[in-house]
């Protein structure tokens, strides 16, 4: 075949249609278009609504490690920050709670040494201030140890009394302590009197908790022995010291009398009475001299028997 008979245009398969530069002018122009219709008539928003629309789960998705993880770093720092605010919280409660015990234990030491300063003014009676330790070891006796001893100036036998009454007596001194023995001790007495009556009697310890009904405890009660069966004692009677002791000034509240037992198979009552002192829980005393160092010395035999000689001299 000879070549000038060869076509040179390219077969149907390779057209291409209108050129490169042709299309780039065309759509430059449509997307120019486009953009001066979009800003000035809006044309697109219908557009870009539905296709927002249409992504939106998609992009929910997409969001969601993110949001996650964001979230849980918050809820970390404010979990940390609630658990520190409520550390801070406790810590400020628990101080606030000593504190208002303190002050309530305070107020309450407070009202105890106003009364037992006024009892002590309402007694001539030389006295000294001391508090109360601990209490003895002993199970079976009820006695307490104070914080005066004989370099104090404390001696054996003096009288304790606290904010309400009679508390007990000093039965062992030590340099620096001393032992008080409390008016429920079965070992203790005391002369009282019945302020309604002027009646005098004597009031025994009794710790032993064998009393059932009334206002004691397992303390301890007093109990009135050899009374007479038909003697004029009445519950809620106030025993007072009586002062014939020679040891306790007259006139110091004792106890109460809390249940009386009238048998008629025995010519005694028996009559039980509540300490008005703090047998247990007292925390400041006082310690009073006897009423017997008050009192002025006795007179010797030798002294009538030289003012008569002296006498016949003259």
């Amino acid at each position: 075949m000879p070549l000038g008979t060869l076509d040179r245009s390219p077969p149907p398969f390779f057209k291409q249609g209108p050129s490169a530069l042709s299309r780039l002018m065309f759509f430059s122009a449509l997307a120019l278009f486009l953009m001066v219709a979009d800003v000035r008539f809006r044309i697109t928003l219908p557009v870009r609504a539905a296709l927002s629309t249409a992504l939106y789960p998609i992009q929910w998705l997409a969001m969601r490690p993110s949001v996650l993880l964001q979230d849980g770093g918050s809820y970390m720092q404010s979990l940390k920050q609630a658990q520190d605010a409520e550390a801070q919280a406790r810590q400020k409660l628990a101080l606030q709670a000593l504190r208002a015990a303190q002050v309530e234990q305070l107020g309450l030491e407070n009202s105890r040494l106003r009364k037992l300063l006024d009892l002590r003014e309402r007694t001539t009676t030389p006295a000294q201030a001391a508090e109360v330790l601990y209490d003895a070891a002993d199970p079976y006796t009820r006695k307490v140890i104070i914080d005066k001893g004989i370099v104090h100036g404390i001696a054996a036998g003096l009288p304790v009394i606290d904010e309400s009454g009679v508390l007990g007596q000093v039965t062992r001194v030590l340099p620096l302590v001393s032992e008080v023995t409390l008016v429920t001790d079965r070992d203790h007495a005391i002369p009282v009197l019945n302020s309604r009556t002027g009646a005098r009697s004597v009031a025994f310890g009794d710790p032993v908790a064998n009393y059932s009904g009334g206002k004691a405890s397992a303390l301890g009660v007093l109990e009135l022995r050899f009374m007479a069966g038909n003697s004029d004692v009445q519950e809620g009677d106030l025993l007072t010291t009586s002062g014939v002791d020679g040891v306790y000034p007259a006139g110091l509240p004792v106890a109460r009398v809390d249940r009386i037992e009238r048998r008629a198979d025995s010519a005694f009552a028996k009559i039980y009475c509540v300490p008005l002192a703090l047998v247990i829980g007292a925390h400041h005393v006082m310690v009073l001299k006897p009423v017997s160092a008050q009192m002025p010395e006795r007179p010797s035999e030798d002294a009538p028997a030289a003012a008569t000689k002296k006498g016949a001299r003259k």
